[in-house]
C-alpha cells in the first residue's frame, strides 16, 4: 500500500476514535486501566493468528492492536501527557538509539550481538530504574518474566554456552527425591519450569507460544480420544481410566502417523 494512502488510513482512524470517544457510553468511561485488560487480549489473539500462519484473521488482529494504540494515545492526549506523533517518535527514536549498526557506525556479526547491544543501550537510557533488572514488569506471564530475567542476566556476562540440559536432569532427580515434602516440592517445580525456560531461551524458542502450542495438541488429542471412543460404541465418562489412557495413546499414535 501506498504510504500516502497508509497516512489517509491512519487519519481516518485517528478520527474514529476521536469520535468514538465523544459519542460511545462505553468508550466515553473508559480510562488506561479499564483498557489495557482488552489490549493484552487483543495482543493475545494477535499472537495466536501469527502462530497459526492465519493472514486474514492476523490483519483483522493487527486493527484491533492497533485501535488500541490510538485509544490510548488519545487519553495521554485528554490529560496533556503525550499524543499520537508524540508516541511515534518517541518509538522512532528509541529504534534508531537502539539500533547503532544501522544508524552509526557499530559492527555487529550476528543477531545475538544485536540483542546484548540493545540491552545494553537501555540500561544507559535517561530515566530507566537502575540495575540489571530495572524496569523488568513483575506481572508478566511467568515463561515471559523468567525469560526476561535470564535475558538480562546474560546481557551482564551471567549465562552458561552451552544449552543447560543437564540443569532440568539435575533437578528432576531432587524432585523424584522430594515426595511428601511439599515446600520442597514448590521450589523444585519453579525450579524446574524456570530452566526450561532457560533452555526455550538458548534454543531461540518462545517459551509462552511453545507451551501454548503443546497446549493445544493435548486438548486436540484428548478431544480425538474421546472421538475415538464414541466410534467404538464407549462413553467417556464411563469408562475405566485405563480405557481412557488406551484411547489417548491411540489418538497420540493417529496425531504421527
Amino acid at each position: 500500500m501506498p504510504s500516502d494512502a497508509s497516512a489517509k488510513a491512519l487519519l481516518e482512524l485517528d478520527a474514529l476514535t476521536r469520535r468514538l470517544r465523544v459519542e460511545c457510553p462505553w468508550d466515553r468511561e473508559q480510562d488506561e486501566r479499564s483498557i489495557v485488560p482488552h489490549t493484552v487480549e487483543e495482543a493475545y489473539e494477535l499472537a495466536d493468528a501469527a502462530q497459526r500462519g492465519d493472514d486474514a484473521k492476523l490483519l483483522d488482529e493487527l486493527g484491533d492492536v492497533l485501535f488500541q494504540v490510538h485509544f490510548l494515545s488519545l487519553l495521554l492526549e485528554e490529560r496533556g501527557a503525550g499524543s499520537l506523533a508524540d508516541v511515534a517518535e518517541h518509538c522512532r527514536q528509541k529504534l534508531i538509539r537502539r539500533h547503532p549498526h544501522v544508524f552509526s557506525d557499530v559492527e555487529v556479526e550476528s543477531a545475538g550481538e544485536v540483542l546484548r547491544n540493545w540491552d545494553q543501550i537501555k540500561q544507559t537510557e535517561e530515566g530507566r530504574e537502575p540495575g540489571i533488572f530495572g524496569e523488568v514488569p513483575e506481572n508478566l506471564p511467568g515463561p515471559l518474566f523468567a525469560r526476561k530475567l535470564q535475558r538480562r542476566a546474560a546481557t551482564s556476562g551471567l549465562d552458561l554456552d552451552e544449552v543447560p540440559y543437564d540443569a532440568i536432569e539435575a533437578i528432576v532427580d531432587s524432585l523424584v527425591a522430594s515426595e511428601g515434602r511439599r515446600e520442597d516440592q514448590f521450589r523444585l517445580v519453579g525450579d524446574l519450569l524456570f530452566a526450561c525456560v532457560n533452555v526455550a531461551r538458548k534454543l531461540k524458542v518462545d517459551p509462552e507460544l511453545a507451551l501454548r502450542d503443546s497446549s493445544g495438541r493435548f486438548r486436540d488429542r484428548v478431544l480425538a480420544a474421546e472421538r475415538l471412543a464414541q466410534q467404538a460404541g464407549e462413553g467417556w465418562s464411563d469408562m475405566t481410566k485405563e480405557r481412557r489412557l488406551d484411547f489417548y495413546a491411540q489418538a497420540a499414535l493417529n496425531e504421527r502417523l
